[in-house]
């Protein structure tokens, strides 16, 4: 298990997020901001960014974790950094290039939420495949209670995954949702004791980081592709996903190990 390197610049400064390598196949990235409650800084977002090109262009890699601490996954966006600042800068930000490569990251990611995801961590954890959230766990937009707005998705993911109803009330009043009320609006995947989230999500990435990859990295891609594409457009990507992966060795290792009643070995190929 190893921390990232801090950049030159940051020498002998704890990195705002640590990277672990807790088991073959599997990355973990923690956020550490743990005195400012993970809020996520220019800083940590740039890492995030680093980490994720680098982790989804590895070919060790098969699924990652993401997380934060026990009592809270991420605070939102720094107000500090914020406050102050005009809408060139805002703008000149760019977020939606700093996040393209969590939000374009070809391995399956696994949100594992502890606590409280407001606002920008909110914004997070919904560019994870997978949630798994703790009991305790909260969700919130709060972003208009200080005179602003979500920014990096909160209006747009939000409303895909629990409906406008639910993303309405969320945006507009900035009240947070508890854990069981956003897994009955499909915001997250599966509810367990705050105490096992991160065993539960290590235990879903053994899972899939035992699956053919080439078949997991098509599945995620066709899957949110076809979310807002027409239903035939959507198909089609399908069976032409499908039939590329009749190309692959693990596809015929898959079979021939059923036929043999053996476990498959998935190279990747």
């Amino acid at each position: 298990m190893s921390a990232v390197s801090p950049s030159p610049e940051s020498v002998g400064a704890v990195p705002p997020a640590l990277l672990e390598r807790p088991e073959d196949g599997i990355a973990v990235v923690r956020l550490h901001r743990p005195e400012a409650t993970n809020a996520l800084s220019l800083e940590l977002q740039a890492l995030l960014s680093r980490l994720f090109a680098e982790l989804g262009a590895d070919p060790s890699v098969r699924c990652i974790v993401l997380t934060g601490g026990d009592k809270v996954f991420a605070a939102g966006g720094d107000i500090h950094s914020m406050a102050g600042v005009g809408p060139i800068e805002i703008h000149q930000r760019h977020t939606e290039r700093v996040w393209a490569p969590i939000q374009h990251c070809p391995k399956p990611v696994i949100a594992a939420i502890c606590g409280y995801a407001y606002g920008g961590g909110c914004e997070l954890a919904m560019l994870a495949d997978i949630l798994i959230a703790g009991e305790g766990a909260r969700f919130c937009q709060p972003e208009i209670r200080i005179g602003i707005m979500p920014g990096i998705g909160g209006t747009q993911r939000l409303v895909r995954a629990v409906g406008k109803a639910k993303a309405m009330r969320m945006a507009l009043t900035g009240r947070p949702i508890t854990a069981q009320e956003a897994w009955v609006a499909g915001l997250v995947s599966e509810i367990v004791p705050d105490a096992e989230v991160m065993s539960t999500a290590l235990d879903m990435a053994r899972t899939i980081a035992a699956m053919p990859p080439l078949a997991a990295e098509q599945i995620k891609e066709v899957i949110l592709a076809g979310m807002d594409a027409p239903l035939e457009a959507a198909l089609a990507l399908e069976r032409k996903a499908n039939a590329l992966l009749f190309a692959s060795r693990d596809q015929k290792e898959g079979m021939q190990a059923f036929i043999e009643k053996r476990p498959p070995v998935f190279e990747g190929r």
